[in-house]
């Protein structure tokens, strides 16, 4: 059975720094990322990494130079790093893996909160 599991949200002020984990269980992945959704809002893409091809990594034009996405050392782990954060990254964030070109597999998502 596959699982994902998020942690590290929480309320913070703009201009903070966050650091999201995620860890998945019960298959080798080809891939990882997050999404988030804001209330009111459609779920957006934020940042996504391939473990093939040397780990290219992808993010968002929102969240690009702010966001770092990783690879943990533990298989099937990924951070997602948020500095300068702004009132406008507030969303539930999802973490994703996927076996094929799709994300498959969803988490429960983790709350970020970023007060003005």
């Amino acid at each position: 059975q596959v699982q994902l599991g998020e942690s590290g949200g929480g309320l913070v002020q703009a201009g903070s720094s966050l650091r999201l984990s995620c860890a998945a269980s019960g298959r080798t992945f080809r891939s990882m990322g997050w999404f988030r959704q804001a209330p009111g809002k459609e779920r957006e893409f934020v940042a996504g990494i391939n473990w093939s091809g040397g780990g290219n990594t992808y993010y968002s034009d929102s969240v690009k130079g702010r966001f770092t996405i990783s690879r943990g050392n533990a298989k099937n782990t990924v951070y997602l790093q948020m500095n300068s954060l702004k009132p406008e990254d507030t969303a539930v964030y999802y973490c994703v893996a996927g076996v094929g070109r799709n994300y498959d597999y969803w988490g429960q998502g983790t709350q970020v909160t970023v007060s003005s």
